[in-house]
């Protein structure tokens, strides 16, 4: 855990160097603009030409970090940084200024759309909100560190705009050394690659044990696409606690599961019709008949799944409590070579290692899961010689385990499993397969979490003992292909990620209804942030602040109209900092989706105060210190939820397989939106003034709130490929109860 909080910290260098930047450039404008005599256009030019580069880097970054990996890419980033800022320290005229701003856009682009896609593949679940904030934090703790510089250097008789800009290439050398030297490749991207030997060993780093079996298990299942899911509802239990005094219609509607540990299995009943009382699937009946016809469906879906969170958190499994070897083939205590079967030597075969060692990666030609029987009557053991994902044995124990080896699920108070139901139907057809399962613990009883079941309509299972309610999210796992149900497997077979991972991501999968969905929220909320207008004050808030007549304010200081500006600016983002603090501490408890619709109503009134303050006549020292007042607290809630949240959600809402394009398409509107803003606030105040501007702002604060409310499901504590998966059930289900 502590290894992924580093990392995380690590690559966020990249967005310290974004808001050095941010700043620097709001303070060194004001000196470009009297050195060089620039006129209104070309000095939003300046500005605006790193937003340009930051776009047109992003049209290609998430599609290239999708094949060639996340890091390299920051790596590339770091590079930008360092030898723009040189470049702008050399700086002998405004075009070669656009140059260098060109390229540090280049740097900045990669690393806002990329960190957070890295950071949600290597952070925990349970933390991923707090650790995605942290490119708000370091990123307004680097403007507050370079409107300090600024201020410092603006007291002097002659400051230097090149040396302002060019102090930038410093910090760049330790961020380029710590992509260079620290950060691991993405676990997820590397799995997505096939190389799971080396994917392992990141998960092991950073989750600080031995034992990621579970975790890589999700990682592989995170590959699909799409495919046809259902929401169903089990009770479940240890195997064979739903036999005794049974009648034989009864047993046959159970289902066997496998848990991701060698020798783990338990009995699941389903439950069928009225008998449901759990809110995930009684919300998914009821996905067509909003009480807000405007509601998105898909709000109220995930919203059911944090209505009966663990009241303890969700850390600890409850459901399967002992996650061990997902790979082990002989006894569930013995521990034996992991799933990689790249390090499996199977006769007549031998495997070479890209790694050097004796594990290999590629050149698989045997299943990842061996062929064998896995039927409800009859478990078979599979042959010595090959590995097994599910070692199938009778008396296995929902408790089964030793003490202290209790495992922490797959987040959020998820498991993952799978059922192998195939039989014969009475047509003399197969019917069932081989199916992957995430679980959702539901309906235990709040005075026994381990123990009672709450009682079921109709139920014929006792009120006490090991038994649990579950929601299940039900779809073909996915590396079962149709090749292989083609070849009719004694049992459930899956190839090796190394031979899907030349497809790479294609603009195809873009058109599946889940995708579709999420790109459709994330292009949305991207578009209205921008829109919402932070980043044109934050780039102008020394002119707005000027404007404003903040120079009376500290008249008494000795300070000139600049260095008053720089001083304020410095004290607002210094500010930020216990804001963003208080963000990260709640965006895992009261979520994403609470914060915005908490914060959004503050930026609406700090807005408006500042509309009314200056269309009413008052003081010049009452009209400034309003003005201060109303900019600091919409920095303040601003970066508290509207600034951190998009890109986390962006991050987070995306298949494994085109998380890097989807997010690249949502960075290019977030892009395109800060140049429209930037290049054109110059011109809007000098056309119709802050009033105006504060008043456009206004408005679509308005409209982002009412956006959140109807559209921006709750992704807390989620794995990232359960979010993926309900979009993918919740869209494809919403457009068919349409077609109906």
């Amino acid at each position: 855990m502590n290894a992924a909080v580093l990392v995380a910290i690590a690559a966020t260098v990249g967005n310290f160097l974004q808001g050095w930047d941010n700043a620097t450039i709001a303070g060194a404008v004001v000196y470009i603009k009297k050195e060089l005599d620039l006129e209104s256009t070309i000095e939003g030019l300046v500005v605006a030409m790193s937003l340009i580069g930051a776009t047109l880097i992003t049209t290609c970054s998430g599609a290239i970090s999708d094949c060639i990996g996340r890091r390299p890419m920051l790596i590339v980033s770091s590079m930008l940084y360092f030898i723009s800022g040189l470049i702008m320290l050399w700086s002998p005229n405004v075009y070669v200024l656009l140059l260098a701003r060109l390229l540090d856009g280049f740097g900045i682009g990669l690393a806002v759309t990329l960190v957070p896609i890295y950071i949600s593949e290597t952070a925990p679940a349970e933390i991923r909100g707090s650790l995605n904030t942290l490119p708000q934090f370091l990123g307004s703790g680097g403007m507050f560190l370079s409107y300090c510089m600024i201020f410092g250097m603006s007291l002097s008789t002659s400051p230097s705009w090149k040396l302002m800009l060019g102090v930038l290439s410093i910090p760049s050398l330790l961020y380029f050394a710590l992509t260079v030297f620290y950060l691991p490749e993405s676990p997820r991207w590397l799995v997505s690659k096939g190389k799971m030997v080396e994917a392992k060993k990141v998960l092991q780093r950073l989750r600080g044990r031995e034992d990621v079996s579970a975790e890589m298990a999700l990682l592989v299942e995170g590959l699909g696409i799409g495919g046809e899911t259902s929401i169903e509802e089990y009770i479940i239990g240890p195997t064979g606690e739903f036999t005794e005094d049974q009648d034989p219609a009864s047993v046959k509607d159970q289902i066997k599961l496998y848990g991701p540990e060698a020798g783990l299995s338990w009995i699941a009943k389903p439950v069928t019709g009225g008998q449901s009382t759990l809110s995930l699937v009684s919300r998914q009946g009821s996905l067509a008949t909003q009480t807000l016809p405007l509601m998105d469906p898909l709000v109220t879906l995930f919203g059911s799944v944090h209505e009966k969170l663990p009241e303890t958190g969700s850390m600890r499994s409850m459901l399967f409590p002992n996650f061990g070897s997902m790979f082990s083939t002989a006894d569930p205590h013995i521990k034996t070579e992991q799933w990689d079967e790249e390090s499996l030597q199977r006769e007549g075969e031998d495997y070479t290692s890209d790694m050097g060692g004796g594990d290999s990666d590629h050149d698989l030609h045997s299943p990842l899961i061996s062929r064998q029987t896995t039927s409800m009557e009859k478990d078979m053991v599979p042959p010595p010689s090959h590995g097994s994902i599910m070692s199938m044995r009778h008396h296995s124990s929902l408790m089964q385990g030793t003490a202290g080896e209790a495992g922490m699920g797959i987040g959020g108070g998820w498991q993952l499993a799978w059922k192998w139901s195939e039989r014969e139907g009475d047509d003399g057809k197969k019917e069932g397969g081989f199916k992957r399962i995430y679980l959702h613990e539901e309906g235990v009883a709040a005075a026994s979490r381990r123990g009672s079941l709450v009682s079921l309509p109709g139920g014929d299972v006792p009120a006490e003992g090991e038994f649990i309610q579950a929601a299940a999210l039900v779809s073909q796992p996915a590396l079962y292909s149709k090749e292989l149900m083609d070849q009719h497997p004694v049992g459930p077979a899956m190839v090796h990620p190394a031979e899907t991972a030349s497809r790479g991501p294609t603009w195809a999968a873009l058109l599946e209804p889940g995708v579709k969905h999420a790109l459709a929220v994330g292009i949305g909320i991207q578009i209205l942030q921008q829109f919402s207008g932070i980043n044109g004050v934050l780039y102008y808030t020394p002119q707005i602040l000027e404007e404003a007549g903040v120079e009376v304010l500290l008249e008494d200081l000795g300070l000139g109209t600049e260095s008053s500006s720089f001083l304020i600016s410095a004290f607002t983002t210094l500010l930020m900092l216990p804001c963003i603090v208080v963000a990260m501490r709640l965006m895992d408890i009261a979520g994403r989706r609470r914060l915005l619709l908490t914060t959004i109503p503050v930026l609406i009134v700090s807005l408006l105060v500042l509309v009314i303050s200056d269309v009413v006549n008052t003081t010049t020292v009452i009209h400034a210190a309003i003005s201060t007042a109303c900019v600091i607290i919409y920095f303040c809630c601003f970066v508290a939820g509207y600034g951190p949240i998009p890109n986390i959600l962006c991050s987070e809402i995306f298949p494994t397989r085109v998380r890097g394009l989807c997010i690249a398409i949502c960075a290019l509107v977030y892009w395109i939106g800060d140049i429209i803003v930037t290049y054109t606030l110059p011109v809007m105040l000098t056309s119709i003034g802050l009033k105006g501007i504060f008043a456009i702002y206004l408005v679509v604060c308005v409209i982002s709130w009412v956006f959140v409310f109807l559209k921006v499901p709750e992704t807390k504590g989620m794995p990232l490929e359960v979010i993926a998966e309900f979009f993918s059930v919740g869209a494809k289900q919403v457009a068919a109860a349409k077609n109906e």
